[in-house]
């Protein structure tokens, strides 16, 4: 009796352009889902933003607020004589910036100079400044006992709108006692020169050459006592701080940038939870037979 020979049959893969295609990017990200976390992600990073804008402000806020209380100490302390904080052509410390102190002497009658470009609530004009030749500065001369003669100091009388103003402004003969800030001298960079009665910058060693010396390494900024701004004919400055220094709190920048580092880290998750969504997904979003391997078989 033939036997007949049992049938086989045999089925091949799929043709690998038949797979499913894999989502892009955009596809993914338009998903009513995506978008909703997008939506909260956006919100979280936005407060996040907002706190660290706050923190900067705090920042900033308690760096002025010690500011005026350190103006209040010193003003409640009063002057000191700069002999007791500065000798002249000593190096001038940082931290002397806006120290009021006072001292004795006599205008120089020559040697008087403007500094123009100087801006002062938002109008340019000049600063006056003038040669003070010190007899008293509370150490009864030790200070410069070892130098060639009694020292200059440059004394920034106050601002004037145009030249014409300081014209006016006549400078008291004989001994007076001054007080002021004391500000440290400017580099000497760019130009120094003294030219028509003007100097850009109060480049103190540049101006040893015009005024003689010894020469302090800071100047005063003139508060009250004969050519101060309160004696008329010049308007009153503002009291020095360290040229550049931001004075913020520290530890709220720090903080400010912890908020803002976070307020990243959301967007960034929304865009890797696209990712993993783009490869685990396929277009139908149900796994088909290229990913389990022949129809009917597991893969192995």
């Amino acid at each position: 009796m033939p036997v007949s020979a049992p049938s086989t049959s045999t089925q091949t893969a799929p043709d690998a352009d038949a797979r499913p295609e894999r989502r892009t990017f955009l596809q993914v990200a338009r998903q009513p889902r995506m978008i909703g976390l997008l939506l909260v992600f956006v919100l979280a990073a936005f407060v996040c933003g907002r706190l660290g804008a706050w923190q900067l402000d705090r920042a900033y806020e308690r760096a002025d607020l010690a500011a005026q209380q350190e103006i209040a100490e010193a003003a409640a302390a009063g002057p000191s004589w700069l002999g007791d904080v500065l000798a002249p052509q000593e190096s001038f410390p940082g931290e002397l910036v806006g120290r009021e102190v006072r001292v004795a002497g006599e205008f120089e009658p020559t040697g008087s100079l403007l500094v123009p470009g100087r801006v002062l609530e938002g109008h340019t004009g000049y600063l006056v400044l003038a040669p003070f030749r010190v007899s008293d500065d509370g150490a009864g001369g030790e200070s410069w006992a070892d130098l060639s003669g009694a020292p200059v100091l440059a004394v920034v009388q106050g601002w004037v709108e145009k030249p014409a103003d300081a014209e006016a402004l006549t400078l008291p003969k004989g001994e007076v006692t001054v007080t002021g800030w004391l500000q440290a001298g400017e580099a000497t960079s760019g130009s120094a020169a003294v030219v028509d009665g003007q100097t850009e910058q109060i480049a103190l060693s540049a101006l040893v050459n015009e005024w003689g010396g010894p020469i302090y390494t800071g100047y005063l900024v003139a508060t009250e006592g004969p050519g101060s701004p309160e004696s008329g004919g010049v308007a009153a400055l503002p009291r020095p701080t360290i040229d550049g220094g931001s004075g913020a709190n520290l530890q709220n920048i720090f903080y400010a940038l912890q908020w803002w580092l976070f307020g990243g880290f959301a967007v960034l998750l929304w865009i890797r939870l696209v990712r993993d969504e783009m490869a685990g997904g396929r277009r139908g979003g149900e796994p088909t037979d290229a990913d389990t391997g022949i129809a009917g078989l597991p893969s192995v």
